[in-house]
């Protein structure tokens, strides 16, 4: 890792110590934190082998704020609701993105929204912001109801009434077909697999790419560059065959799909449109974000469901009740409280993304009672807020009603598995509308249960936290008219 700047900037007057850290005036200098022997090496091994463990293990040696050297970092571990809010939202202008991320993630995801920094994204996220908006997501239920429903019914062979089916994969399949039909309007099976296993390797190289101060090149022969080089080149053929098919007029029909949003997207301010390569690159991330964190939130809140029988058949009832059979819509959602509540629960206990929510301090910034200098790295994990004992009442145990309507609702900045202030998730309409849609869908058709000595489903982190293993459960075709 990198230190942005060598030497940090202190307020006027301010005197400083060895490292050159500001004493400004009252604040403290430092929070606590663990010990940084060895220039931090044996803490970074430490971060590569558990991550998500070693960051609980700060909150609850050090509290609300942490500090510790890795190399010539100065990082900051922030686990606070209300702190994370003065330093998303408070004091989003004094900071970026952390680099090493970005690097790693641009590779990808070219120069989109999820990369870029300054008037480029102020800009993109100015003209992307209007066609993801409740209403205009809302006109893409049918594309995903469509995609999902024909997924499921998939789900157990014809002529079967149960089976174990690998729940990792058949999420893998309809959430990669429904990001298809709403960004293409395209249903093609066999893209949609390829490109679901191309997201999953790209993921994992992400990950451990993250942990080196630089990215080797993808020529090399080394573990796993052969891999992602055939996963970014079978994506981008993807995105791009269905791009030019559109530009050149192959599809000649009418759409209301993503990419005919993105094509006809005009500043407000200068009345330009997305550059080819831009349109390019918001397609890429849009199979990130609109497919693997999906899937990755329905994955675990069907396991959650089939360990709480009796939260699934509440939600079956509500399901039932509302639809009576037939397809959910957008308008429905209001009236399926609880499954929505079961949805939010599940994102609270395994939040699709639940770190690497990183930023650098482009100017000193207050941070509680302690001053935060320029150059410093500032994490926020919200795995470990999420399950902060003095958040939520019984925070490891799956608890729905937390989340209904007249609960009291969570203290702002302790939900975060969308980020909070400008940088706020763009696609978490689009996000809770396609998983309430499969989430409804599924329990229409069917129930479900662990299988005899299923394994505890431990979360590994891939940008993504997944379960070990997948999730295979055993899937009954219900009998019940609906």
């Amino acid at each position: 890792m990198k230190d942005a700047e060598s030497q940090p900037a202190r307020p006027a007057g301010a005197s400083a110590d060895a490292r050159g850290l500001p004493a400004c005036g009252r604040l403290p200098l430092l929070p606590p934190g663990p010990p940084s022997a060895w220039w931090g090496l044996p803490l970074l091994r430490a971060m590569r082998r558990d991550y998500l463990g070693f960051v609980a293990q700060l909150q609850r040696d050090h509290g609300e704020l942490s500090f510790m050297r890795l190399g010539r970092e100065r990082v900051y571990d922030v686990f606070a609701p209300e702190l994370v809010r003065a330093v998303l939202v408070d004091h989003a202008d004094r900071l970026i993105r952390w680099e090493r991320g970005i690097e790693v993630f641009e590779q990808v995801f070219g120069q989109s929204v999820l990369v870029t920094e300054g008037e480029t994204w102020k800009r993109q996220r100015r003209m992307l912001q209007a066609g993801f908006t409740p209403r205009r997501v809302a006109g893409y239920a049918a594309l995903m109801g469509a995609a999902a429903a024909e997924g499921l019914d998939d789900a157990i062979a014809p002529g079967r009434r149960e089976a174990l089916v690998d729940m990792d994969a058949l999420f893998t399949r309809v959430t990669m077909d429904v990001i298809l039909r709403t960004l293409f309007s395209s249903p093609a099976p066999h893209d949609a697999g390829d490109a679901a296993a191309a997201v999953q390797v790209l993921s994992q190289a992400a990950m451990r790419e993250m942990f080196w101060p630089v990215t080797l090149p993808d020529w090399l022969p080394l573990p796993g560059k052969a891999a992602k080089r055939r996963a970014l080149r079978r994506l981008r053929e993807l995105v791009g065959r269905h791009i030019e098919a559109r530009r050149n007029g192959a599809q000649a029909s009418a759409h209301e799909d993503l990419l005919d949003m993105l094509l006809g997207l005009r500043d407000e301010e200068t009345g330009s449109a997305l550059s080819p390569a831009e349109v390019f690159d918001q397609c890429m991330v849009s199979f990130q974000a609109g497919h693997e964190t999906t899937a990755t939130a329905l994955l675990w809140w069907v396991r959650l469901l089939a360990e709480h029988p009796e939260a699934a058949r509440r939600a079956r009832l509500e399901v039932d009740a509302a639809l009576a059979g037939r397809q959910p819509g957008a308008a429905d959602l209001s009236a399926l409280p609880w499954l929505t509540a079961t949805l939010k629960e599940a994102m609270r206990l395994y939040p699709p993304v639940p770190a690497l929510m990183s930023r650098r301090a482009i100017q000193d910034l207050p941070v509680g009672q302690y001053l935060v200098p320029r150059g410093s790295m500032i994490r926020i994990t919200p795995w470990v807020i999420q399950r902060d004992p003095r958040l939520f009442d019984h925070p490891d145990a799956f608890q729905p009603a937390r989340f209904l309507p007249d609960a009291p609702q969570p203290v702002r900045g302790a939900w975060l598995p969308f980020g909070t202030g400008p940088r706020v998730c763009l696609g978490q309409h689009f996000a809770l509308l396609e998983m309430s849609l499969v989430a409804a869908l599924l329990l229409q058709r069917f129930e479900w249960a662990l299988p005899a000595g299923a394994p505890p489903a431990d979360p590994v982190l891939n940008v993504t936290l997944r379960p070990r293993g997948g999730g295979v459960l055993l899937l009954r075709r219900r009998t019940t008219p609906i």
